[in-house]
């Protein structure tokens, strides 16, 4: 019985495992890489065969953990994905819509490309392989036991993440040994607003738990909620624009039901337009509706005082094209449009037409993985390039992390802290530096740890005292053209940075001496891949 990690290591996007007993191979997660190179990597080939599959098991909706499950079908694979109703409903909308963007991207660099005599650009993936995916969609209820293949059973529970979203008990039986191991997914706070708590699980052998942010906390609830009003308050004081990039699928949901909350307090008048410039989100806003049950308590107490949490007063649901770019025009809004990372979709255009006006708001409520085009903006970049144009970055930036449907680090010790049964982790989804504080952490409990790279394998025994380092199958977590290419974007995004803080350098003769090292260093790879050229 082999566990073998091929995604969301040492990052957050990308998740991805596979599974082996016996001669049973099955996927838990199969993610889009986000952020810096992700083109590049979602083209990469898959690190197994995609026939040689027997199933899929689907923690919940979200594009890092269910979007190249249309690739497996398009390269031969033929096998059932199992997920929660809710995720199978949510699936549908996000696949047929990353179908649709790939199809446009595809055909607008074909065009680039024909103008310089460069061969055509195909999508990763079309809309027929979504549909044949969907077919293979088999939706399961929480808390049942099911049959995957032969030697794994699963069950899907509560994970309080999002909406369908499942932490996974897997039993494992090769004939000769059993052994219990634990997915948690995403998790949830303990504290949800929008759902519910993540389910207690007190027994495994392994646990595989993520760790976004395993190296901090969030804020409280109601400080979060408090900050939130705060800076939407002053925006609309100025009668200013409000720009808030959302996943579609939970944030979106949640910044709804916020600003029900204010203006049903009287804090927010109901004549300010509300614009959901996102088809999909509208879509997906839909499927929240119809799960009530899997709401919290708190939301479910709005609906039976005859509230509509999801649906504030003065809401536009956009979907034309030309209606998203006719509120170009408006002055004075709040806006929610995806990307959350703004890596794309309607929310670009929106930046474009309000992020140079300093009387405006950025308000990000979701994570920015790094490489993105959020992740500078709030690292503090004073311009983007958009649709070839510069574009100054002069608008009031605001992060608010406490919206996270992520567990923080005391969410997730609490979640590990249920176990009576001392398992061993594998800490997985976060960025190094939040992996390693997990592990800490968790080791300060008295648990073992581990924190694996992409493309290590561990051999599942119970029993044993420990799972030997010798058991751990390094593999090169990316090819050395890749690794290239990564540290030249980050070279890249350093220089940006620092590019506009000139005015912080003046007698700093230590910064030009680094700068000016800097220089050397990369003059002398410049000539020593020139050298690697003439000898060719």
């Amino acid at each position: 019985m082999k566990l073998k990690v091929l995604g969301a290591a040492g990052e957050v996007t990308g998740s991805n495992y596979l599974l082996e007993v016996g001669s049973s191979r099955v996927l838990i997660d199969c993610g889009l890489h986000q952020g810096k190179d992700e083109e590049k990597r979602n083209r990469e080939p898959f690190q197994f065969t995609p026939t040689s599959i027997n199933a899929v098991l689907l923690t919940h909706a979200h594009i890092d953990h269910s979007g190249r499950i249309p690739l497996l079908y398009k390269e031969g694979f033929k096998g059932q994905v199992f997920a929660t109703l809710p995720t199978v409903q949510l699936t549908e909308v996000l696949w047929r819509d990353s179908a649709h963007l790939m199809k446009e991207e595809a055909e607008w660099k074909t065009r680039k490309n024909a103008r310089k005599g460069l061969p055509a650009v195909g999508p990763l993936f079309d809309e027929g392989n979504v549909e044949e995916a969907i077919r293979f969609l088999s939706p399961v209820s929480y808390d049942d036991v099911i049959d995957v293949v032969p030697g794994i059973k699963a069950r899907f529970r509560d994970a309080g993440h999002i909406l369908g979203s499942a932490i996974l008990e897997l039993f494992l039986n090769d004939g000769n040994k059993e052994v219990k191991v634990v997915l948690s997914g995403d998790l949830g706070p303990q504290k949800p607003v929008m759902g519910r708590n993540p389910a207690f699980i007190e027994d495994a052998d392994f646990v595989v738990i993520e760790s976004t942010y395993g190296d901090r906390s969030h804020r409280g609830n109601e400080e979060t909620r408090q900050e939130f009003r705060d800076v939407i308050t002053e925006a609309l004081k100025t009668r200013s624009k409000v720009m808030i990039p959302t996943f579609v699928v939970d944030r979106a949901q949640r910044i709804l039901y916020e600003l029900m909350l204010m203006q049903k307090e009287g804090i927010m008048k109901d004549h300010v337009p509300i614009y959901f410039d996102s088809p999909m989100g509208v879509k997906a806003t839909d499927i929240y509706t119809e799960y009530p049950s899997l709401f919290s308590t708190e939301v479910q107490g709005h609906i039976r005082s005859g509230d509509t949490p999801l649906c504030p007063e003065n809401l536009h649901f956009v979907e034309k094209a030309d209606d998203s770019r006719a509120i170009n025009n408006v002055d004075h809004a709040v806006i929610l449009a995806g990307s959350g990372m703004c890596s794309g979709g309607r929310i670009v255009h929106h930046l474009k037409h309000g992020i140079w006006n300093e009387k405006n708001h950025l308000v990000f409520v979701g994570y920015q993985a790094h490489g993105t085009l959020g992740r500078r903006i709030v690292e503090g970049v004073k311009t983007i390039r958009m649709a070839g144009e510069e574009v100054s970055v002069k608008a009031h930036i605001h992060t608010i992390n406490g919206f996270s449907a992520h567990a923080d680090r005391e969410d997730l010790l609490a979640w590990a802290s249920n176990f009576k049964t001392n398992p061993k982790f594998f800490i997985t989804h976060g960025e190094p530096r939040s992996s390693k504080a997990l592990s800490e952490s968790l080791q300060s409990q008295g648990f073992e740890t581990f924190v694996p790279r992409v493309n290590q394998e561990f051999d599942l025994y119970p029993g044993l005292e420990e799972v030997t380092r010798e058991k751990i199958i390094p593999v090169s977590p990316v090819s050395r053209e890749t690794e290239i290419s990564m540290l030249l974007t980050d070279i890249s995004d350093l220089a940006e940075g620092l590019r506009y803080r000139e005015e912080d350098f003046e007698e700093h003769d230590e910064i030009l001496s680094l700068l000016n090292s800097t220089k050397l260093l990369l003059e002398t790879a410049q000539a020593k891949v020139g050298q690697k050229t003439e000898v060719k």
